[in-house]
């Protein structure tokens, strides 16, 4: 992919196309990095729907250490979209090039984190599993919040049950059976074919993505997390290192 691409996959000036590149790039990588997580903590990381109802049913069993932990992760995820929304509307406000490009940064580095610790996960098991998950749980909020932010809410990508839900709306739509008298009176269905495409694209990249981390990590174990952390860097650095040239112009 030419660099002048990758630049406009995390630009301040969108469009629907970067968009919907941006959103499946990230998809692949939330897909990817699941697995790593269920292997560290048996949990999926990537969505709260799970961990919100383990924290009812741990509650119902009166299980609160559990209750905490699921509590924990749950505002993992949340502060870490908040800090997309911090980082994008700091950079939204000074005009910069790599508003969108500094969380996919951080993102890229907690990642090497993940992968570096993750390799050594059971060297001290009490402290290295509670803190893989609070980091992943914080880098999926960072991930939704940054493609949730770039599309204006149009893209998600950490989690499929929205896309997959909008798919079924959009497959309904198309299979419906309209009748001549509909059309006359205004009530004809008709399927977004773009919207069903491109939220058919999402899916099939996370999809693809989770069993290329499945193969991945059963393969060469959390290193693999290493070559998506280094994807991200060169993604996000090229919109970073134009705003460093334009300080060090200014200077």
């Amino acid at each position: 992919m030419p660099i002048e691409c990758i630049q406009r996959l995390t630009g301040a000036q969108r469009s629907h196309k970067t968009n919907i590149q941006l959103g499946a790039y990230m998809a692949f990588v939330a897909g990817a990095v699941n697995p790593g997580g269920f292997l560290a903590i048996s949990r999926y990381t990537s969505h709260m729907s799970g961990i919100i109802s383990a924290i009812g049913d741990d509650l119902a069993l009166n299980d609160f250490i559990s209750v905490l932990g699921g509590i924990s992760l749950l505002l993992s995820f949340l502060f870490g979209a908040a800090t997309t929304a911090i980082i994008v509307n700091w950079g939204h406000r000074r005009k910069i090039h790599s508003e969108f490009a500094l969380p996919l940064f951080l993102e890229a580095a907690l990642l090497l984190i993940f992968g570096l610790v993750g390799a050594n996960l059971n060297l001290y098991l009490p402290l290295t599993v509670p803190a893989i998950a609070l980091l992943l749980c914080f880098v999926m909020g960072l991930q939704n919040a940054i493609v949730t932010k770039a599309s204006k809410s149009k893209i998600r990508t950490t989690h499929m049950t929205g896309v997959i839900t909008d798919i079924g709306i959009e497959v309904g739509k198309l299979i419906y059976w309209n009748k001549s008298s509909q059309a006359d009176e205004g009530g004809y269905v008709k399927a977004n074919r773009e919207k069903l495409k491109t939220h058919s694209f999402i899916f099939g990249m996370f999809l693809i993505g989770g069993i290329v981390g499945a193969i991945s990590f059963k393969t060469v174990g959390y290193i693999s997390v290493i070559p998506l952390s280094l994807s991200l860097v060169l993604t996000a650095g090229l919109q970073i290192y134009r705003d460093i040239r334009v300080v060090l112009r200014c200077c």
